[in-house]
């Protein structure tokens, strides 16, 4: 048979391109255990408070697209960097399992330069839950960027609940209408970033609920449900700074996971979300279906008391629409917790959220099989956050007395390539009588370790962190400076395992970290604020037999900077005009390019 020359059609060159991403790709692909997305990441100008500004926007959109996979699923994203400054998304509350090197801040990638495209690749190992993607690099998650991750359970694992009829991820937190590089420089020139100008939900503004709290109408949020269907609704707290307090009018939530782990199952009127935070509720709708009511978020936490008309204003509104609903919702909003005089109430919620130990999660054995509480612990980290303080004439934020600067070459990047100087393994486990300094400083921690970690708050605001690489047990919290005496008080059963907790003003906050992830990973304030002016540091995990022993390889397209940018090859760059066909084949499965390639090459 002869083969003739196939003419230069569209399908062709599709089909070529598609030969070109299956065998460039720096990754292996598996037809059922991979999913593939293609995000753009663009300025826009957008009126959500009824301001324009300009916001950052992920494929066109806030939130942007919905990451969904299942455990142990490969999950593949191509970002194209369509800004004038770099770029790094992190996957808030992926483990990364052996893999820091897909975590996305500056400890373990070089960001992705302006018009260029980067692919991560990581694995949903031994996980399932709720979480989200955002900008990790000056603010930007500031003016949005942000976007969910949704892991589900295999079909092999039950879920402790009867499946919803529906699922909705909603984003929650406070914004302001000056854009993120306006907020970097309040901060360089010492100022506070001051009240925000409003709430978001899902990237929108309040419903006018009230025309004096409301003046303008803006453009609003509404879920679309059905009379007497249950639904799953997962709430993140995408904020700058400020705490939240989530609820349906008249509607309860039953809390039934929160970052990974499945909960004790009860209901609350409302619950208070940190920023950084997430929580799943099972709400069913079983009110009067002739009409709407409203979602609200409204700020927690405001301590300064002659600013309270100012912060009533920040309060996001959104609509539960019934499908045969006649009238809008009305009424005053939700009441809020009426704690003032009982500081406790929120602290006293939180302690109630524990772990579901007879569910399974991502593997059959009930989440409880893993008896945290029977470890020894071989490490203790006293960590302490004071509120900013001058250090050079410049206003920093520190933990134990350290303020951290930003790395130009990453920390793991600097380890492989045995690089002196880029950072020091010098964190102290407690805060010493000392001045305090600027550093790049990490601890020194051992795989297979089990360190607690106390973070004890010392300011007058509310500060949420994260441990990027892990979940960890949440043991205890309470008022007061921490010691000894205190772990006689700590959960050693059913503590919830999450990735983010908050630490009250003047409290602390225990929690247990088993270290069976090597890499190096990022432990940080999770208000931006903070964060950007120091609040961090880093957890250096070693592999225990040498390089790539336990870790996984440096991926083939690691991007270089700093003092390795002499190993950084070139890169055409991109628009958004002529990614448009690499948009095409990532949002492709396996077996769809297959058959492309098939129609193409069989005459």
């Amino acid at each position: 048979m002869r083969l003739s020359r196939l003419p230069p059609t569209p399908t062709v060159l599709l089909c070529a391109a598609s030969l070109f991403v299956l065998f460039s790709l720096p990754f292996s692909l598996s037809a059922n255990t991979s999913v593939y997305y293609y995000l753009e990441v663009y300025y826009k100008v957008l009126s959500p408070l009824g301001v324009p500004q300009q916001v950052i926007t992920v494929n066109g959109t806030i939130p942007g697209p919905l990451i969904t996979t299942t455990t142990n699923w490969d999950v593949v994203i191509n970002v194209l960097n369509d800004l004038n400054e770099p770029l790094l998304l992190t996957w808030d509350g992926m483990q990364h399992r052996r893999n820091s090197w897909q975590d996305g801040v500056l400890g373990t990638n070089c960001p992705i330069p302006p018009g260029w495209n980067w692919t991560y690749q990581f694995q949903a190992k031994d996980q399932i839950g709720s979480f989200f993607y955002f900008p990790s690099l000056g603010l930007q998650r500031a003016a949005g960027g942000f976007g969910g991750i949704t892991v589900n359970n295999r079909n092999t694992v039950p879920v402790p609940f009867a499946q919803p009829d529906g699922d909705f991820t909603i984003f929650i937190g406070d914004w302001y209408t000056k854009n993120h590089t306006d907020l970097r420089k309040l901060l360089d020139e010492g100022k506070e970033l001051g009240l925000p100008d409003g709430v978001l939900i899902n990237g929108k503004g309040p419903y006018r609920y009230n025309s004096t709290m409301v003046p303008v109408p803006v453009d609003y949020e509404t879920i679309n449900v059905e009379p007497g269907k249950t639904y799953r609704i997962r709430v993140h707290n995408i904020g700058t700074s400020t705490s939240l307090n989530f609820r349906i009018q008249n509607h309860n939530l039953l809390l039934v996971e929160a970052e990974g782990t499945y909960t004790i199952q009860q209901n609350f009127t409302n619950l208070d979300i940190h920023v950084g935070q997430s929580y799943s509720f099972l709400v069913t709708m079983d009110q009067n279906a002739s009409t709407d009511y409203y979602i609200v978020a409204s700020a927690r936490f405001v301590n300064e008391l002659d600013e309270q008309p100012a912060w009533a204003r920040v309060t996001g509104v959104a609509i539960l629409h019934y499908s045969n609903s006649k009238g809008a919702a009305s009424g005053p909003l939700p009441d809020p917790p009426n704690d003032i005089y009982y500081t406790s109430y929120s602290m006293n919620q939180a302690k109630t959220i524990k772990m579901n130990t007879s569910a399974g999660a991502a593997r059959p054995n009930p989440q409880g099989s893993f008896h945290y509480g029977s470890i020894n612990v071989t490490h203790t980290y006293l960590i302490s956050s004071v509120p900013p303080l001058y250090i050079n004439d410049k206003r920093r934020s520190t933990l134990n007395g350290i303020s951290f600067i930003p790395p130009e070459t990453p920390l793991r990047l600097a380890d492989l390539h045995e690089l002196k100087g880029v950072y020091a393994l010098d964190f102290p486990s407690r805060p010493k009588n000392r001045d305090p300094r600027l550093g790049r400083s990490a601890i020194n921690a051992s795989y297979k370790g089990f360190i607690e970690i106390v973070f004890q708050n010392n300011d007058t605001k509310i500060h949420t962190y994260h441990l990027d690489g892990y979940a960890f047990f949440v043991v205890g919290m309470d008022y007061g400076e921490w010691s000894k005496s205190n772990r006689a008080s700590y959960n050693k059963w059913d503590a919830i395992s999450r990735t983010t907790t908050q630490v009250y003003p003047g409290a602390w906050t225990a929690v247990l970290v088993s270290l069976d992830n090597v890499g190096i990973w990022n432990l940080r304030s999770e208000n931006l604020d903070r964060w950007y002016l120091g609040e961090e540091l880093y957890v250096r995990v070693a592999d225990p037999g040498g390089y790539n022993r336990t870790e996984m390889m440096v991926p083939d397209n690691v991007l270089y900077c700093g003092l390795l940018s002499a190993l950084q090859r070139a890169q055409t760059p991109h628009t958004r005009s002529s990614a448009s066909s690499l948009r095409v084949l990532t949002s492709l499965n396996f077996a769809t390019i297959l058959v492309l390639v098939l129609l193409a090459i069989i005459p």
